[in-house]
């Protein structure tokens, strides 16, 4: 059941990377964000009152800090679904897997000490190969499909995936700490809510959009679905491996964003593009795999 929901949270965040496209022509970036995150707490309000699971918390700072790297990974990633291919900007997301194993290579070997009782962490050539393949990857797939006007964007896409990995340590600190999913999604849809409000005074607020103010609404309900999905399907998995599928799966999410890429806007991806789509995924998934070893 847990491959299911795994599946199913990447249909949903792809599914919502359209509804940001659609909003974005109407809205900028901090009313989206806004509003993501107050229809999101709404449902993740009523979803907690529901299962009868209490929203305060004893560990406020680190959901603070998990709403803080979350918004800036989301705000980032936001920002390169409008300006560039779907599938291009999902891809770039998704290369969290890589970044964090990135970040336990490099703090193993922070921590590492030259000596006979503590030999070089075993794991450091494989995954730097993974890393290597999957930069390739970026560098194959940005060059057909990305303009020279949208430079910026590749750029803060990637970063995107970077800080998302940051944000996703820190959800499973919080889980392991015993924090149940709605309240763990419900703090960082505040943590949106804040953000977005904040930068609104500097941003603007837009004029009325009449029915395409709906827009608005699919993405918050599908941003909270999609993070329930995802964390309901490494709850279920109760194995190493069945963790192994779920973490992998995620990158189902860059098939549909191609789908959707395609289908609905039309965008034209080079075989290029394409095959450094495909070397991203093998090398995310070599390095979950890798990482799961250690």
């Amino acid at each position: 059941m847990q491959v299911l929901w795994m599946v199913l949270a990447a249909f949903l965040f792809a599914t919502m990377g359209v509804s940001i496209k659609f909003a974005a022509e109407h809205f900028n970036m901090a009313e989206i964000i806004f509003y993501r995150g107050l229809i999101s707490m709404a449902l993740l309000w009523l979803l907690a009152r529901r299962q009868g699971i209490a929203l305060r918390t004893r560990y406020p700072m680190m959901h603070a800090w998990r709403s803080l790297v979350g918004v800036v990974s989301m705000a980032a990633w936001f920002y390169a679904i409008t300006k560039l291919p779907l599938a291009t900007a999902m891809t770039l997301n998704y290369m969290s897997s890589l970044w964090i194993a990135a970040f336990m290579v490099g703090g193993a070997l922070m921590a590492w000490r030259p000596s006979p009782a503590t030999p070089r962490p075993a794991l450091h050539t494989p995954v730097m190969l993974s890393l290597l393949v999957g930069f390739v990857g970026v560098v194959l797939m940005m060059r057909p499909s990305i303009g020279a006007d949208q430079a910026l964007a590749g750029v803060v896409g990637l970063m995107s995936g970077m800080i998302a990995a940051l944000a996703y340590m820190q959800v499973v600190a919080l889980s392991r700490l015993g924090e149940p999913e709605p309240r763990v999604v419900f703090y960082f849809s505040l943590g949106s809510a804040v953000a977005g409000g904040l930068a609104m005074p500097f941003t603007g607020v837009s004029d009325f959009a009449g029915w395409h103010t709906l827009w608005l609404i699919p993405v918050g309900l599908f941003a909270a679905g999609g993070q329930l999905c995802m964390t309901r399907a490494y709850a279920n998995a109760m194995t190493r491996r069945a963790t192994l599928v779920v973490a992998n799966l995620q990158y189902t999410g860059i098939a549909f964003g191609g789908a959707y890429s395609v289908l609905v806007f039309g965008d034209v991806i080079e075989p290029m593009g394409w095959v450094g789509m495909t070397l991203i995924v093998g090398s995310g998934i070599a390095a979950t795999v890798l990482r799961s070893r250690n």
